[in-house]
């Protein structure tokens, strides 16, 4: 079987790439080295263990949380690392309900001092924050403070890194940071391992990258995970675009009935940000069913109709399980468990 596609290194920001390369035992140097370039120098981390990505609540009612990668260093500290491919209403909410999870499970039987380990959430971000579209800083370390500003809890964390932000040449990379969004964001395009990160973390990477190397189950997999992921892209532009469209006619019409310049604005943002969002979320649940429907066969209706009443928090976790469905009786459990 020939390969479809003319490139040698895989996508990163792909759910298959990502997890192959920061998500499994063999390749652990790599999420360490990952980690360690974002860590201040005293908590840097040795080694590490992965956890179970898929954790349940405390409760029957409790929704599952399913991490992209969930791992564990030799001291203790919990890194749960995601890759967040368009915006989301209440991504920030989400991030802290996430972290959530590796608090609780520290929780001793018996007596305890209720003395808790770091845990740490990295957001790799294919978007910039609405906030933050003005700055040219990438990286967002957030911490729990008080009202002067100081560290009021140092053992939550939360890394931001706005990927569209990172725009220097290979010739332009200075630290470690740079040389990992470097490759996060262009691997894929090169041809080969450029001189500069010619390192043992890097060739590792590679070499863990190359499409050559894999076996032809992988093949398919990282190809359907290509497609859902230039598909999605393809939809975000398209909701981009009629979000615009939908800015500027809400805006007309807000105008003409307060007659105010403030209207007029506030009408074309709400309409862009709606017509952004409601487009996202429709064309990423058109793909997931047709993905799906290529994956498994023919879906019945009823099931059809249950994706389609997924919220967009459930949808991209239905994205991350879906290359490890093999049949529809596996989805109708997966939905039943998480949606009724």
């Amino acid at each position: 079987m020939v390969y479809p596609l003319q490139d040698r290194y895989i996508n990163l920001l792909t759910d298959f790439g990502f997890k192959r390369v920061f998500g499994t035992e063999p390749n652990k140097l790599l999420p360490i080295d990952f980690l360690n370039a974002l860590l201040p120098q005293h908590h840097r981390i040795k080694d590490l263990t992965f956890k179970n990505t898929e954790n349940l609540g405390n409760t029957p009612i409790d929704r599952k949380a399913i991490f992209d990668i969930y791992c564990e260093a030799e001291n203790g500290q919990r890194f749960i690392v995601e890759i967040q491919k368009v915006k989301q209403k209440f991504f920030k909410d989400r991030s802290l309900y996430y972290a959530s999870f590796p608090i609780q499970e520290q929780a001793q039987k018996g007596e305890w001092n209720y003395q808790l380990e770091a845990v740490y959430t990295v957001g790799v971000l294919d978007f910039i924050f609405d906030e933050h579209e003005d700055e040219e800083q990438l990286l967002h370390q957030v911490k729990l403070k008080d009202q002067d500003c100081r560290v009021f809890y140092d053992k939550l964390t939360f890394f931001y890194i706005e990927l569209p932000k990172f725009t220097k040449t290979l010739e332009e990379l200075e630290s470690q940071f740079d040389k990992w969004l470097f490759l996060l964001r262009h691997l894929s395009k090169l041809n080969h391992p450029p001189e500069l990160l010619e390192e043992p973390v890097f060739n590792q990477l590679f070499e863990v990258a190359e499409i050559a190397n894999f076996s032809r189950t992988e093949q398919d997999s990282y190809l359907n995970s290509l497609k859902y992921y230039r598909d999605l892209n393809n939809a975000i532009d398209t909701s981009r675009e009629e979000g615009w469209e939908k800015g500027r006619e809400v805006g007309r019409e807000e105008g003409r009935e307060e007659g105010r310049e403030e209207g007029r604005e506030e009408g074309r943002q709400e309409g862009r940000e709606e017509g952004r969002q409601e487009g996202v979320i429709e064309g990423q649940r058109a793909l997931l069913l047709r993905q799906l429907s290529r994956k498994l066969g023919e879906l019945p209706e009823a099931v059809q109709q249950q994706v389609y009443q997924l919220s967009a928090v459930l949808l991209d976790e239905l994205s991350k399980v879906l290359f490890d469905l093999t049949t529809v009786e596996e989805l109708e459990a997966w939905l039943k468990e998480h949606v009724g």
